[in-house]
């Protein structure tokens, strides 16, 4: 883990055109007076994730208002809009995300224009990808990429919704499911869609494009030697910006609580309105803090990550010129440590998740089961766990994360016969994932998946 950069470093570090920043707690850094931060298009791809979440969560109630009678093809369309998402079209529409304060950025265009999920997904945007996801991706047998899989889900949601009144999913008591988006196999596919682009794309781009190292000109390899044309900022700079914009953390970051940083938002600068790019704690930076405050022995992901995408951007402030061996090797380490705790942070979610589908798989057949609450937590384990294989700097190695995804499966065991299997299977698993990132045994949770995260 690298070395924090001293306080005096911090507070006045002068680099190529004059770059300085002036708070440790603040992702803030100019040059020559003007912000030399740039991440608008990550917080863009955030919403959209987000407001399709909303989207879908939506659909049930639609349904059941008696106007809405879908044909083929027009749920799959609907969530098309986030997917591939058309600025011409559509970038004067109201975002869906809210908050109890006015937005800055009411409509799409307000936040960043011509961007969208599909082009950003793992195997889609190639020139950095460390492997060939079209033929290297796992853990979804069937779905040869994880764009591939993104339109399994979508397809599959798209039908329930079309025979929603007249012959919807049957949960395992013989009811129609509580909402369009639960199969009858016990798969949530809001959760799962929303969970895997966050791994799909958020993490994807930012472990394995803007903060990887392995393709000459890209990533931590960009230029340093001045600003980019008509900008603040260098294209290492901005690289390293990109990489914290898909972690989503507020720029504010380092002095929030854990308790604010695990609730989302906060008007930090008390204007009375809510900045998307700067107020916002999205995906993982949100669920870092969440682990944090619930871990039996004590984490700190949302410092480490801190520490990393900070330091790392404070370095890059006081270095006048490109990088010599030395300081790209410093900049790695703090990209490691950012990089870790992102995935650690991840990988304790997916703990968490497990030892909750361990609960649900052991209550089944008791007035304790809730068939809605198992398929949502199994999501929730299954779309974060395809995550890990997008780093091509895991701790997990990729036989491991293959045996992770066999004991996952697909569905979660909703046969008597198959409960007690399944069950340790999952605690196979979650022993893997402890190792791989030493987990403290107390955060496991124990052989009934209770306590621990």
């Amino acid at each position: 883990m690298p070395r924090l950069l001293p306080l005096l470093t911090l507070l006045a570090c002068n680099g190529p055109g004059g770059d300085d920043t002036t708070d440790a707690t603040t992702y803030a850094f100019e040059r020559g007076g003007e912000s030399s931060v740039s991440y608008s298009g990550q917080t863009f791809r955030h919403v959209l994730i987000d407001d399709m979440k909303g989207h879908i969560g939506g659909l049930t109630d639609r349904l059941n208002g008696g106007s809405f009678f879908p044909t083929e093809g027009e749920v799959a369309g609907e969530l098309e809009f986030y997917l591939g998402f058309d600025s011409s079209v559509a970038g004067s529409l109201e975002v869906g995300f809210s908050a109890d304060l006015p937005l800055d950025q009411s409509v799409y265009d307000d936040i960043s224009s011509d961007k969208n999920l599909r082009e950003k997904l793992a195997g889609n945007d190639t020139v950095t990808d460390h492997v060939d996801w079209q033929t290297a991706f796992v853990g979804w047998p069937g779905a040869e990429s994880p764009e591939a899989l993104v339109d399994l889900w979508v397809d599959t949601l798209d039908a329930q919704a079309v025979g929603w009144n007249s012959a919807p999913p049957l949960d395992p008591d013989g009811a129609p499911v509580s909402a369009v988006y639960v199969t009858a196999e016990g798969q949530d596919l809001q959760q799962l869609l929303q969970k895997f682009l966050l791994g799909a794309v958020a993490f994807s781009q930012g472990a394995d494009d803007y903060l990887d190292d392995d393709v000459d000109g890209k990533g931590l390899l960009a230029d340093h030697s001045a600003p980019a044309e008509g900008k603040a900022y260098t294209e290492l700079e901005h690289a390293w910006d990109e990489g914290f914009g898909y972690f989503g953390a507020s720029a504010s970051y380092g002095e929030w609580t854990k308790d604010e940083i695990a609730a989302g938002v906060k008007d930090a600068d008390d204007s009375g309105s809510i900045d998307l790019g700067s107020e916002v704690c999205w995906g993982a930076s949100a669920n870092a803090a969440k682990r944090d405050l619930g871990a039996v022995s004590a984490t700190t992901f949302t410092e480490d990550a801190w520490a990393g995408f900070h330091g790392g951007r404070a370095l890059l402030a006081s270095i006048d010129g490109d990088l010599d061996e030395a300081q790209l090797d410093e900049l790695r380490g703090y990209r490691d440590q950012a990089v870790l705790a992102w995935e650690s942070a991840i990988a304790a979610t997916i703990v968490h998740y497990i030892n909750e589908v361990i609960v649900d798989t052991e209550a089944i057949g008791t007035g304790d089961y809730d068939f809605a609450g198992h398929a949502k937590h199994w999501s929730e384990m299954k779309g974060f766990a395809l995550s890990l294989q997008f780093s091509p700097h895991s701790p997990l190695s990729d036989d491991d994360f293959a045996a992770v995804m066999d004991k996952m499966g697909t569905a979660p065991a909703l046969d008597g016969d198959d409960l007690t299997a399944y069950a340790t299977a999952l605690r196979e698993a979650r022993g893997l994932i402890g190792e791989a990132y030493g987990f403290d045994a107390a955060n496991l949770g124990d052989e009934h998946g209770q306590n621990g995260w």
